[in-house]
Order: structure tokens, then sequence, then C-alpha cells
């Protein structure tokens, strides 16, 4: 339970950095300096007013200087990203496979947020998490269940990649490069917890995007080629089968 707890409070304060990314990488800024600003007058935002979700609503959601209003949102992915560390914490079974599926929920967050917000992966994001999973499934293979589930996260990626682009290729307007690339990086993480991992997140991957497509066109009153980022639903998708993958697994198997 003090894992889960501590877990949780990390992803309460990672997911305050996780809006700085969101913000700031679309834009092409660092996201080292400057420090957290109001977005809206520059002022520099002081550390006891940047607590984790405590702050914007002791100051009802506006902006010490200024006044302004500061979007619930920030505090939502504070929020989130706390909640989604105390599940991985709590449902993934070897603690040491922490230290791979900790950074990909924090990663899948950053990028479904830019993602709903510019539609596009960005490649500076998406390319290093790929280059980060493969060496951090390895170390977590090497303090857990050998060499062959990091083989098998390699091929997963590979096969996962190799599908997405075949499926980029028939359909360049419903699937993109980013989408393909962000699918190697998936593949990798689910195909090291088992090939039924990655099947199952693939496919709730499309039922999420399918239900979500369904949703936002009848909101909008669109048609059905209403442009929707897929990358949100990769991520709900994939994160579904890290945490509940093998009762999603024996539940199909009973059908």
């Amino acid at each position: 339970m003090t894992g889960i707890i501590l877990a949780g409070l990390g992803g309460l304060v990672l997911g305050s950095f996780a809006n700085v990314v969101i913000h700031r990488v679309p834009r092409n800024e660092s996201i080292v300096r400057p420090g957290s600003r109001c977005p809206h007058c520059g002022a520099a935002i002081r550390p006891h007013d940047n607590v984790p979700v405590a702050s914007w609503v002791l100051l009802r959601g506006r902006c010490r200087g200024c006044g302004h209003h500061i979007s619930v949102r920030y505090p939502l992915i504070e929020l989130l990203t706390g909640v989604v560390f105390a599940l991985t914490a709590w449902r993934v079974a070897e603690s040491t496979d922490l230290i791979a599926y900790l950074p990909l929920a924090w990663v899948l967050i950053v990028l479904s947020g830019i993602d709903i917000d510019h539609k596009l992966l960005p490649n500076r994001i998406v390319v290093p998490a790929g280059g980060a999973m493969v060496g951090l499934l390895g170390v977590a293979a090497a303090l857990g269940p050998g060499a062959g589930a990091w083989v098998r996260a390699l091929a997963g990626g590979a096969a996962a990649f190799g599908g997405f682009l075949v499926m980029a290729l028939i359909s360049p307007r419903g699937m993109g490069m980013g989408d393909v690339k962000l699918s190697a990086v998936l593949g990798l993480a689910l195909a090291y917890l088992g090939w039924d991992h990655l099947f199952i997140g693939i496919f709730l991957a499309f039922l999420a995007g399918a239900l979500g497509g369904l949703i936002v066109v009848a909101l909008r009153k669109g048609g059905m080629k209403t442009e929707i980022p897929f990358g949100p639903y990769l991520a709900i998708g994939t994160m579904l089968a890290v945490l509940w993958g093998e009762p999603i697994a024996r539940a199909w198997l009973r059908t």
C-alpha cells in the first residue's frame, strides 16, 4: 500500500511537469527554462502556488498575480497522472517492471494531451520514448523474467510498427506516421507482458477509437470525415491492457 501511495504522489508531481511539456513542446520551447509561468501575464509561479491540484483549488483556478482564469485541465492532468501511477503500481505484478511502465504511463498522458490539442505526436518525444523503453525493459527483464521477455518485446514492437505502417500506407488519412511510430513503443511494452496483451491493447485502442469517433461525430453533428486524433485511443488501449490484460484475456478465452 505504501508503494501505491508513493507512486500516486509522485504521479501528481510529474503531472505538473506533464502540463509544462504538453504546453511547450509543440511550440518548440524549452521545457526547463523559464520556470512555470502564468500563460496569460507571464508572471513566475511561486513554489507555494505550484503544489499539484491543491494550489489550483486554493486559488480558485486563477492566477495570483493577474487574476486570469487558469484552465481546469491543469489539475485534471495532475490528478489523472497520480491516479494512473497508483493504478500501475497496484496492478503491475512485478515491482521491477515499474521502472518501465511508470515512465510509459507519463509519456502516454503527455502525448495524448499534445495530440488532442495539435493533432501531433512529436518525434522529440516518441523517438526517445522508444529508445528508453528498449533499455528499461531490458533492465526489467534482467531483474525479472529473463531475456526471453525482452526479445518478445522487440518482436512485438517490430510487429506493431509493421502492421500500423501497412494501415497508414493503405489509408494515409486515417492513420498518421506519428501513430505508426508510437505503435512501436506500445508494441514493445505490451509484448513484454505477453502476445495476448499486445492483441488486447490494439483491439481496445480501435474499439475506443470507434466509440469515441461516433460520440464526437454525434456531438459535433459532423460527418465521418471529422478528424479525430488516434493517439489518445492508443494510450487508452495500452494502459487498459497493461493494467487488466490478464483478466480480459481470461474472460475472452472463456467466451
